[in-house]
């Protein structure tokens, strides 16, 4: 698999792999954005100080991921996943997420922070085997990990 920054060129498969989440109802877990094709399209032209980034494998993307917050100012930036449906359980969530880290120590960032729903036993697993501490907020879980 290959770790890469989003550009112009993979618009469209982004498009994709967001077609596959709200396909599998992933919206439920995933909303930091719409899903569309017209953001995919948006995020692809992204210039900024922010983070969007894909693992993609023979054209497709298999996952995709985020640090946010550093262009409204923020010291400890925001991290999202969301990986495609075919591809749970391929490792592929570990590894964008291990990519994300080293672009945040390498923007020297103390460290990272991540909301997760109580319920997604799978993605608090991962999580918490990464090292982060979770704490409880109502429904959900704010997760950090010292860099």
């Amino acid at each position: 698999m290959r770790y890469e920054r989003l550009s112009p060129r993979l618009a469209d498969p982004l498009a994709e792999l967001f077609a596959a989440l709200r396909a599998a109802g992933d919206e439920r877990w995933f909303h930091p954005h719409p899903l569309t094709r017209e953001e995919a399209g948006r995020l692809c032209a992204y210039d900024g100080r922010d983070v969007y980034a894909v693992l993609s494998e023979g054209g497709r993307v298999v996952a995709y991921g985020m640090l946010r917050g550093w262009d409204d100012g923020y010291e400890i930036p925001s991290l999202g996943i969301a990986v495609h449906p075919a591809a749970r359980g391929s490792g592929a969530g570990r590894e964008l997420m291990e990519h994300l880290h080293r672009e945040a120590r390498a923007r020297r960032a103390p460290s990272v922070r991540l909301t997760v729903y109580s319920d997604n036993a799978s993605a608090r697993r991962l999580y918490e085997e990464l090292g982060y501490e979770l704490e409880s907020r109502g429904d959900d879980l704010v997760g950090y990990l010292a860099l």
